[in-house]
């Protein structure tokens, strides 16, 4: 690329004592120039430098690590000190003649143009190889604003990909790959309140958007607290969302194992587990007309199966089972959803569980859901799909008995196996402490907003490869709205504005303010009929 074709220069580069260097730089900022072009130098910006004199000379790729300012007049504090006394120093100098920056630049690579090869990119230019830096550059050189066609294809960008928003202090847009993000799955972490939703929300219009011949997927939402019940109001994207209320799951018992048995009721012994076997299978194997696959029928095959010799061990094991019973999703032949016809290309399944308050129930359903999608993909019934489970860490605990860890096993499963069927997972947490290190440690893309927590902070940067001091510093500083791209996904991590959502915002309940009122004004309509009846 000829400098000709790029904005002024932004910088010199200048020699210290540690740089330039192959790995950092640093560069004064050139404040005539940056006035002029109508730009400003920040820290986290990309920049470029060209080490040759040709238009084919290897370009050096970058981005601003930290900035300093510096002024001659400024250095000594004693004498500073005693100038103020009297009169400020810059009544007296001309400090302002004196004052720069110096921009500390971490080089991240070099493309290197191939011309004359014939070969071109998919936009039609020529194309090039980028590799490591191995000669530092020139004391004097230029340095410039990355050119954002070459800044794209450095960090990997995709011009069919998803559109999560801008590249920070750039105009570039964050398209970022399908496949390079969803694969290998992907972990939103965040605090409260930093917008993980309005991530999710924007990440899931795109997916609905989805060309055929781009590959679509399939999108399962477990959604805990109704915040995306909006899609399927949404004029736009409705007609492609289903939602499923909790208190209208229902899972047939013969589609029960006793796999699923086990896992949902850990506390059984080896003892009942052997009689709840032998009773499912009977039952399963009972074809007597008038004969109804229901909790009822199950307990009578429990009450005549002659594999335990002690009672006591039946009427245990039958109190067991009242739990699920009380939960009252298990049906005789009514199933909801109906996994094979509901999760289709391009369509979106919502569960929503709001409505469901027991925190057990919410895992079984989880559980039943996540393992029956993992073996119909893998059996080749239903399509590729990304399976977005909001409040991860309540559903893969990472310190939890086994009856409080459910749905922890299927889930990690999936994070290790999945890949390879085209079973994605999106783990959304606020508590990434909490959060299984396994099904953590196996979503190679992470997205961070912001987080204060130290021991969170800590242990995303554990279960993160990617996540330098730079970056790590930067977690807690991040404002609603901003987010930190790091692993598969892109080439090097990235700072990104999220855009704004395209979908209409509809959310269960109502602003706190509203709910105040409407309850103070139910009282003072009760205080009148009571008064008004006496």
């Amino acid at each position: 690329m000829a400098e000709a074709h790029s904005p002024g220069s932004i910088g010199t580069i200048i020699s210290t004592e540690e740089s330039p260097s192959t790995v950092e730089f640093s560069f004064v900022v050139d404040a005539n120039e940056n006035e002029k072009n109508g730009s400003s130098v920040k820290k986290g910006q990309y920049v470029q430098v060209r080490c040759g004199k040709n238009e084919n000379s290897e370009t050096l790729f970058g981005y601003i690590g930290e900035m300093f300012r510096a002024n001659r007049y400024f250095e000594r504090a004693e004498s500073v000190a005693d100038y103020e006394k009297e009169m400020p120093l810059r009544e007296n100098f001309p400090t302002d003649s004196w004052e720069y920056t110096i921009a500390n630049v971490r080089i991240l690579g070099t493309y290197h143009k191939t011309e004359g090869d014939g070969k071109t990119n998919e936009s039609g230019k020529a194309d090039g190889t980028f590799g490591r830096a191995h000669v530092p550059p020139s004391p004097g050189l230029k340095v410039w604003l990355a050119d954002e066609e070459m800044l794209k294809r450095f960090l990997g960008f995709n011009e069919e990909g998803l559109h999560i928003g801008t590249l920070q202090h750039h105009e570039t847009k964050a398209k970022i790959d399908l496949t390079r993000l969803f694969q290998k799955h992907v972990a939103i972490l965040a605090m409260s309140g930093a917008g993980k939703s309005h991530l999710m929300s924007v990440l899931m219009e795109e997916m609905l958007e989805c060309r055929k011949e781009n590959g679509r997927l399939a999108i399962v939402v477990i959604d805990i607290h109704g915040e995306y019940a909006g899609f399927g109001f949404d004029g736009k994207y409705g007609a492609n969302t289903k939602t499923i209320e909790g208190r209208d799951v229902f899972v047939p018992l013969r589609k029960i194992t006793p796999e699923m048995a086990d896992e949902w009721l850990p506390l059984m012994s080896p003892a009942q587990r052997e009689v709840l076997r032998h009773a499912m299978h009977e039952l399963r194997a009972d074809k007597t007309s008038g004969t109804k696959k229901s909790l009822k029928a199950l307990f009578e095959k429990i009450e005549n199966s002659p594999v335990a010799t002690k009672e006591d061990t039946k009427k245990t094991l039958k109190r067991i089972l009242m739990e699920l019973r009380r939960y009252r999703f298990i049906s005789v032949g009514k199933e909801n959803p109906k996994l094979i016809e509901d999760v289709k290309p391009g369509k979106m399944l919502v569960v929503d569980l709001s409505d469901t308050d027991s925190m057990r129930k919410k895992q079984i359903m989880v559980s039943y859901i996540a393992r029956k999608l993992f073996r119909l993909r893998k059996k080749g019934k239903i399509p590729p799909f990304v399976l977005v489970i909001e409040e991860a860490h309540n559903f893969a605990r990472e310190k939890a008995e086994a009856h409080e860890a459910v749905s922890r096993g299927i889930i990690e499963t999936i994070a290790r196996e999945g890949r390879k069927f085209g079973a994605s997972l999106c783990l959304i947490s606020q508590r990434p402490v909490n959060l299984s290190t396994t099904a953590l440690s196996q979503c190679n893309t992470h997205i961070i907003l912001r987080v204060t927590n130290p021991n969170d902070l800590d242990h995303i940067q554990m279960s993160s490869e990617g996540i330098d001091s730079r970056i790590a510093k930067s977690i807690t500083g991040l404002q609603v709205g901003e987010a930190i791209i790091v692993g598969a996904a892109t080439n090097h991590p990235i700072f990104v504005n999220v855009r704004d959502r395209k979908s209409q915002k509809r959310e269960k309940g109502k602003p706190l303010h509203e709910q105040a009122i409407e309850f103070e004004m139910q009282e003072e309509k009760k205080k009148g009929d009571v008064e008004a009846f006496l």
